[in-house]
């Protein structure tokens, strides 16, 4: 765990859909915050249909927004859905990437939650390298933490041990530079 002023930022492996101890998860959302695979599969099939009905209005979602919405079956209050960019297609994909963490946390923030937990936003179908991606997230939470009201903890939650191995090794870097 790393501290940038009032906020914490850790690294976990695990499910990103059970995060008891987090007021939000982030999915890493299609455009039309359709159930899919992956993140957006994960989070839909555990917080039941409920999502999708309140989520299903709010599309379509531009490449770098995020949205919010209940919970539904989740141990979480809220779900904040968030389009990354799909590597390699979408123009300037590290400033679509890094506005997604952004507008996630101004959700967050905005909505008065403490915590916050992503996963690895774009590095699955859309195919953005984990490096790169962990990076660009990493760096854009850290300078975001010192506008954050409300937000204390933010949690990356990494699917595999190669993973979060990645975003550990970059978030040590953060703390020696």
């Amino acid at each position: 765990m790393l501290r940038f002023g009032s906020v914490s930022i850790e690294c976990v492996q695990g499910d990103i859909a059970a995060q008891p101890d987090m007021d939000a998860v982030v999915c890493a959302a299609n455009p039309h915050l359709a159930p899919g695979a992956g993140v957006a599969g994960a989070i839909h099939r555990a917080a039941g249909p409920g999502l999708y009905r309140e989520a299903a209005p709010l599309a379509p979602v531009e490449t770098g927004d995020a949205v919010m919405t209940g919970g539904h079956g989740l141990p979480n209050r809220h779900v904040i859905h968030t389009v990354g960019p799909i590597y390699g297609r979408d123009e300037r994909s590290a400033d679509l990437l890094a506005s997604c963490y952004r507008r996630c946390l101004e959700l967050a923030d905005v909505a008065g939650l403490e915590s916050v937990a992503f996963p690895a936003i774009s590095t699955g179908v859309y195919g953005y390298p984990l490096a790169e991606a962990a990076e660009v997230s990493l760096l854009t939470v850290r300078d975001w933490a010192s506008r954050l009201r409300s937000v204390r903890r933010i949690r990356f939650v990494l699917w595999s041990a190669a993973d979060l191995r990645v975003f550990s090794r970059k978030l040590a870097e953060l703390e020696r530079a």
